[in-house]
C-alpha cells in the first residue's frame, strides 16, 4: 500500500481532532481538579498546552517526531489515568476503582485513538526535521 498526500493529510486532520478531544476533556474537568487537587489541575494545563502546541506543529508541517510526540503525550495521560484509578495520587484517592466514570472513559478512548493515529502517521512519514 502506498501513501498518498491525501491520506497523509487525512491522518493529520484526524490526529488534530484527537488532540482537540484531549484538550476538550481536560478543559471540562479542569475546574474541579483546580478546586480539589490543584497540582493535578496544573498537570491538566500542561497536557492542554502540549496538545495545543502539537496541533500547531502538525498544521505547520509535521515531522515524524511530532507524530511520535502526540502518541507519547496521549500514552502519558493514559498512564496517569491508570495510576489515578489503581493506587491514586497524593490527595486524590476518590477515583480509585472508578474506571467507568464517563469523562475519564471518554478521555481514554480519545487518547487511544491519538496513540494509534500518531504511530500510524509516524510510520508513514519519513520527515524527521
Amino acid at each position: 500500500m502506498y501513501d498518498t498526500a491525501h491520506s497523509a493529510t487525512m491522518r493529520s486532520v484526524a490526529l488534530m481532532i484527537g488532540l482537540v478531544g484531549i484538550i476538550a476533556v481536560h478543559l471540562m474537568d479542569l475546574p474541579g481538579k483546580m478546586e480539589k487537587v490543584p497540582y493535578i489541575g496544573f498537570m491538566y494545563i500542561g497536557v492542554i498546552l502540549a496538545a495545543g502546541f502539537l496541533i500547531h506543529r502538525i498544521i505547520s508541517g509535521a515531522t515524524r517526531n511530532d507524530y511520535l510526540a502526540a502518541a507519547t503525550l496521549a500514552a502519558a495521560v493514559i498512564v496517569g489515568y491508570i495510576v489515578n484509578r489503581t493506587v491514586g495520587m497524593p490527595g486524590a484517592t476518590d477515583d480509585i476503582g472508578n474506571w467507568w466514570e464517563p469523562l475519564g472513559f471518554l478521555s481514554v478512548v480519545v487518547e487511544a485513538w491519538v496513540i494509534v493515529l500518531g504511530l500510524t502517521a509516524a510510520r508513514s512519514n519519513t520527515r524527521t526535521q
